[in-house]
């Protein structure tokens, strides 16, 4: 993937998550500082991950663009820290402790595939992200998950469960699979 946002952009688009999410705390924030420029004003999903101790703590975004990447970031970010139905509402003496991640998506594209052997020989992991669908069922797993997931048959049942499936779906060529990558920019921990 050809990275959509220079190092600086990086920096800028991770401020911007901060900033936002400390604003809304009621914390100091800046983010009229960071202005929309030339890369944070392409059309892009992203999502915003947040971790405390390496632990995840939240983790929102989208899978089609709905808006620039600073206003994706922006909106995505006050959904991880304070929305992600998995985790209570972040508060203000976690922000200190919080490391912010922000995945930029390629479009999704569509994988074509007959048998769940031909699945798992198509899948690359550590490079794709990966969505699920069966009737009204769907989830989806970033590039990122593939470092606690690195077995593809383990990851595909993990994502199935995650969409409320039977974990050996995927086997039969029943699931409408599409596939991304990423950009990801990351604070130090």
């Amino acid at each position: 993937m050809h990275d959509q946002l220079t190092i600086k952009e990086g920096r800028e688009v991770l401020n911007l998550a901060r900033q936002t999410i400390q604003g809304h705390l009621g914390l100091e924030s800046e983010t009229s500082k960071i202005r929309e420029e030339a890369g944070l004003a392409m059309k892009c999903a992203t999502f915003v991950t947040l971790k405390k101790d390496g632990a995840l703590r939240g983790c929102i975004g989208s899978l089609v663009p709905d808006g620039t990447i600073y206003e994706s970031v922006c909106r995505n970010a006050v959904q991880a820290a304070f929305h992600d139905s998995r985790f209570r509402p972040l508060k203000r003496q976690e922000m200190e402790s919080i490391q912010i991640d922000i995945s930029i998506l390629t479009p999704p594209q569509p994988l074509h595939y007959k048998t769940g052997d031909d699945l798992l020989t198509q899948l690359r992991p550590k490079v794709d992200g990966v969505t699920i669908r069966h009737g009204m069922n769907s989830a989806t797993f970033l590039p990122q998950v593939w470092k606690q997931l690195p077995d593809p048959e383990q990851f595909l049942g993990q994502l199935c469960r995650k969409a409320g499936l039977d974990t050996d779906i995927w086997r039969e060529g029943l699931l409408e699979v599409e596939i991304y990558q990423v950009q990801c920019v990351k604070e130090d921990a």
